[in-house]
């Protein structure tokens, strides 16, 4: 028997939601077939079978969320023995005690019921829309799960018979919104309803309260959520310290205006620094293997591959980190459209489980918004990150091969490591950044060759 586990699509996402299965129970399946797809709110994505065999068994519905790591179901090798496969763990328990006509149905509480209860998304976002508390909403489906439609004839039940609240001027008043209009000191008559028979609800109240004080309240996505989580966890688990160096990027630049407009003919994109940044880092980070790593228990983890991780910005919405594996053997053409392809799947949220994890060393590039200088935070359970600044045009003076000492205009920017001090030194990141600036400013004239 393989069981088949919930995977962590992303280094911050705790939990996922099956959204449908691609198999059912008894049919066959082999191994790197799609058998089921998952949704966060950083990836939408087909999970591939693990094992050939036959689907013994399905725990977990569609529609249901529950923990990375959680058994989904279970495939039985093939000519194993197939006993009659148990119901999801969200079903009703069988039996006398529990017959479908002696058992109404559960309520879903708010504390759960263990991975029975747990609620999908978008049954969150229905109760919070229709200023519902989960007590309030009896659940139809495996196990007493609450459902879009039981949502749905608990708000219509509420609305045709007054609900619970109270009513003035023809304005139906949810506990919640009630408490809203108290904690923002608002009256009834001074928000307008836009519920059904211009029921008030929590956004009329927010919505109100902004036009009232000139504020504006919004809430965190489930993505913002989850990076505000991650950034405050790393701050407090590792000695976060920032190194700075100046790199004089005039050899990137040389190659950059020679070559940027047939790579842009080429490619159909700008050649901008990072590619030749990142391959620069991956070079040098051979020879500084403490920082292509990762903090244990009380142990340093030195990861054999190089696999890059790339910031990229969801719009403000939050940023997920995809992972370019075995990056070290991509060239500076090959590594300009790696990069561009995970940022733009990113964006789309079509990344891949292979994607988004087993990262060992990320870089985040600010440069293209002007910034001078950036301390980013470690993506855990990294060792270090490097963020990659503004260039701009400035003088700076040059030494001849004789000697002799002259000004002259150069693309320079900086470069911001920000390491964990548990695990490096100061010196030994010193000597990483000064090999990275040999590199970048060393001969790039056949960078774009491969």
């Amino acid at each position: 028997m393989a069981d088949i586990l919930m995977p962590q699509l992303g280094e911050t996402v705790a939990e996922g939601t099956v959204a449908k299965w691609l198999k059912k129970v008894g049919e066959s399946v082999e191994k790197g077939e799609a058998l089921f797809e998952v949704s966060t709110d950083k990836v939408d994505t087909e999970i591939p079978a693990p094992a050939s065999g036959v689907l013994h068994e399905i725990r977990v519905s569609e529609g249901q969320t529950v923990d990375v790591g959680t058994v989904l179901a279970v495939i039985a090798a093939p000519g194993e023995p197939i006993t009659s496969a148990p119901s999801p763990v969200a079903a009703t328990p069988r039996g006398p005690e529990h017959s479908k006509e002696s058992s109404p149905p559960r309520v879903a509480r708010e504390s759960g019921e263990g991975e029975r209860s747990r609620l999908s998304p978008l049954v969150k976002r229905l109760l919070e829309e229709n200023d519902l508390r989960v007590d309030e909403v009896t659940g139809s489906g495996p196990g007493g799960r609450i459902t879009k439609d039981d949502v749905a004839a608990a708000a219509a039940a509420r609305d045709s018979s007054g609900g619970t609240g109270e009513v003035s001027d023809s304005l139906v008043v949810s506990p919640v919104v009630r408490r809203l209009l108290s904690e923002r000191g608002l009256r009834q008559h001074e928000v307008t309803g836009t519920g059904p028979h211009g029921r008030l609800t929590r956004r009329d109240v927010e919505a109100a309260r902004t036009a009232h004080s000139g504020d504006e309240v919004i809430a965190f996505t489930k993505i913002r959520r989850l990076t505000a989580e991650h950034m405050v966890r790393s701050k407090a688990t590792s000695a976060h310290t920032l190194m700075v160096r100046e790199i004089d990027y005039e050899a990137v630049e040389t190659v950059r205006r020679r070559e940027g407009p047939r790579f842009k003919a080429d490619e159909g994109f700008s050649l901008t620094y990072l590619p030749f940044i990142s391959v620069a880092t991956l070079r040098v980070l051979r020879e500084f293997p403490h920082l292509n790593a990762s903090v244990g228990d009380n142990e340093l983890i030195v990861h054999h591959d190089l696999n890059l991780g790339v910031a990229v910005d969801l719009d403000s919405e939050g940023l997920v980190v995809p992972v370019l594996r075995r990056a070290d053997s991509l060239g500076v053409r090959a590594m300009a459209r790696a990069v561009r392809d995970v940022a733009t799947r990113a964006r789309s949220k079509s990344l891949g489980v292979d994607d988004m994890s087993q990262g060992t060393f990320t870089i985040t590039n600010p440069g293209p918004y002007g910034t001078l200088l950036t301390g980013a935070v470690i993506n855990q359970p990294q060792v270090a990150i490097l963020a990659t600044d503004g260039v701009k045009r400035k003088p700076v003076v040059v030494t001849s091969e004789h000697g002799d000492e002259a000004i002259a205009i150069h693309s320079v920017g900086l470069v911001a490591l920000t390491f964990d001090h548990r695990a490096v030194d100061g010196a030994y990141c010193a000597r990483f950044l000064a090999r990275v600036a040999d590199v970048l400013e060393g001969d790039w004239t056949h960078a774009l060759d491969a």
